[in-house]
């Protein structure tokens, strides 16, 4: 398996390792309770080093990024960064994306399991372009800390960046560590966060120092368990589960990354003709009763009927009740349908809930 440039750190900080998609990274440091509820109260601590992260540039540049991805570019105003897709031929989902329009190129962060294949798509959409594509995932490493208290550690571990002035879905280029890196405000938690891109030669002290510059507002390292139940709980999709090769971005609800009145790229007419017709599916939010978890795979029934299966399904920390994504068959929905998940044999009543289940603001569907 692949390992980040802070395996150690995980191993020494008594992290329990499994294989992500080739990588061997933490699911667990504690439990997935405890980490979880860090990220919704203070400040949690993520590795993010296996991730894919593309540089772009050259003349044309601008126009490879533009033919190749599903929001407009032309619209992504320097310093801005937005959410997008690489789609196949089809409408299916290669991969999802963040776009991050900066001064001198556009950089692309892409899923740590499609970062081959993605990369491979670019140069096949590049043939003959004066375009250059640079991996560099390798050389560069990134660190992620997300909740409430995380702009007050940022400030401690970039203190010549104005973590201040940086806005939601936005970036700034500068000195991090004594060497040229990047600090950007997404996440992937449903909380504020931000996230550290420098050299992988220094992405270890990083780590160390956002840990003691933390400790004050009880910074956590936090593992692929948290993560995912936290990305559930804001119904932020995972590659592989809401969205795949099989299933296009308006059955998935993602359509707000996609932009049919931009030129021409792959899919896009396959896009526009189910959306102007309506998805046969659609991913919708289930509230689960009972304690038993709805995993992925798991049929979703409509009486004596298979109408979909479960996309993700966790126990939520924050509702402490068993929540899923499914994607269920669109002319079952319309009459708010009594639902089941099919739990390994015995049913389990489910009821169907807008996405997301959690907003910081308080308006997530089960806050109500």
């Amino acid at each position: 398996m692949k390992r980040t440039p802070l395996h150690q750190k995980h191993v020494d900080q008594g992290a329990r390792m499994i294989d992500f998609g080739g990588w061997e990274m933490p699911v667990t440091y504690t439990d997935i309770t405890s980490e979880h509820k860090t990220v919704r109260e203070g400040v949690g601590l993520f590795d993010l080093g296996h991730m894919g992260r593309v540089r772009i540039h050259g003349a044309m540049a601008h126009d490879l990024v533009q033919k190749a991805q599903t929001n407009n570019l032309d619209t992504i105003k320097v310093g801005q960064i937005r959410y997008a897709m690489l789609l196949q031929d089809d409408g299916g989902v290669i991969d999802d994306i963040l776009v991050h329009h900066r001064e001198n190129d556009v950089f692309l962060v892409v899923n740590a399991s499609n970062r081959e294949r993605d990369v491979a798509r670019l140069e096949e959409l590049a043939a003959g372009m004066d375009v250059t594509i640079d991996d560099l995932s390798d050389e560069m490493s990134m660190i992620a800390l997300q909740g409430p208290k995380s702009s007050q550690v940022v400030a401690k571990i970039a203190p010549l960046i104005d973590v201040a002035s940086i806005g939601y879905y936005k970036l700034a280029e500068g000195e991090i560590g004594g060497q040229p890196g990047m600090l950007t405000r997404t996440g992937y938690t449903g909380e504020d966060g931000f996230e550290i891109y420098a050299p992988a030669s220094i992405i270890g002290e990083l780590w160390d120092q956002a840990l003691v510059l933390g400790k004050e507002f009880g910074i956590q390292c936090c593992g692929l368990g948290a993560r995912d139940t936290l990305r559930l709980e804001a119904g932020m999709p995972l590659y592989g589960h809401e969205i795949t090769e099989e299933i296009n971005p308006v059955e998935a609800g993602l359509m707000f990354g996609v932009r049919l009145k931009k030129p021409d790229y792959p899919g896009k007419d396959v896009i526009a003709k189910v959306k102007e017709e309506g998805p046969k599916r659609k991913i919708v939010g289930l509230v689960v009763e009972g304690r038993r978890i709805p995993r992925e795979g798991y049929a979703i029934m409509k009486g004596d009927t298979a109408v979909g299966h479960v996309a993700s399904g966790s126990w939520s920390p924050t509702f402490e009740r068993a929540i899923a994504t499914a994607l269920v068959a669109s002319d079952v929905l319309a009459d708010a349908p009594q639902l089941e998940v099919d739990i390994r044999g015995k049913r389990a009543p489910a009821q169907i809930v807008d996405l997301p289940f959690y907003k910081r603001d308080g308006s997530g569907s089960l806050n109500s």
